[in-house]
């Protein structure tokens, strides 16, 4: 059994997304002190309000470290560099990347890490299932139609969950400095495998569209979507999703002790919660 950490401060920032609120909830029910890094925080934190990182650093031993909108996006190292300086400043000991599975400009932000001097560990991660209803697919599942320049590219979605349980092993107990783990799932899909086991799950009849890239783009911009987010999902559909990461890795097992939840899984306990359920007309 892994030896305890001492139970200072830890911050998690993001703690209002994805990966942070379900890390801040395991440390908390564990009886950790977490201070919440978001911008409706009691402390604000946001990564564009240089002014705001100081205040949260504060009496804080261990910190992780995840980066909106991504790791690849524009000034994202440099803002790593900035805040990794204020860390050491402000006697923080261990940082905990959320970093991008098979993306270069994430593993420039990698190394700012493990050069710190602090202790580190590294979270590899690329396409969460969760992306499927609680990020921007969820309005296309609801309306029964996903259109993605994904065609049979196979990605190994990683349930969120799993990266918690990873992260907060990191941040709370030994063993894991100077580690990286490549946190993926046990089974490979394309983003229409995924769709098809949502819509035989919810019994619901939801299309599937292969697009290029080119008419996704203009898709988005005529829902107005914003320009450089537009350019981080073009960047990720072109790039990443070109199968370097169509591979399936032991890094949830590795860090956490229990083998990683399948696809399957995810989608039977989400469309048990009925998020599935909506109709948009």
């Amino acid at each position: 059994m892994k030896q305890s950490l001492n139970k200072n401060t830890i911050l998690v920032l993001g703690a209002s997304g994805k990966t942070g609120s379900r890390i801040s909830a395991r440390l908390l029910q564990n009886g950790f002190d977490v201070r919440q890094g978001s911008r409706s925080a009691v402390i604000p934190f946001d990564w564009e309000k240089e002014e705001s990182w100081p205040a949260v650093l504060q009496n804080v031993t261990a910190v992780y470290l995840s980066f909106q909108p991504d790791l690849a996006a524009s000034g994202a190292a440099e803002k790593i560099r900035r805040f990794k300086d204020l860390a050491i400043a402000a006697g923080v000991q261990k940082l905990v990347l959320l970093s991008g599975r098979g993306e270069p400009e994430a593993v420039l932000c990698e190394n700012i890490v493990r050069t710190s001097g602090l202790q580190w560990t590294i979270l590899r991660a690329s396409w969460f299932c969760q992306n499927f209803s609680e990020g921007y697919l969820l309005e296309p599942l609801l309306a029964g139609h996903v259109a993605l320049p994904a065609g049979n590219v196979t990605e190994p979605f990683i349930d969120v969950e799993d990266i918690a349980d990873a992260a907060v092993q990191a941040l709370t107990t030994q063993g894991h400095h100077q580690a990286i783990y490549e946190l993926t799932g046990p089974r490979l899909l394309t983003f229409k495998q995924a769709v098809e086991e949502i819509s035989a799950a919810t019994g619901r009849t939801i299309q599937y569209q292969e697009l290029s890239l080119e008419a996704y783009t203009d898709l988005l911009k005529s829902y107005e979507v914003p320009h450089e987010y537009i350019a981080l999902l073009s960047y990720l559909f072109s790039q990443v999703l070109d199968g370097r990461n169509s591979t399936t890795e032991n890094g949830v097992e590795q860090a956490t002790g229990h083998p990683a939840r399948d696809f399957s899984e995810y989608v039977q306990r989400t469309a048990a919660s009925g998020v599935w359920n909506s109709i948009l007309i």
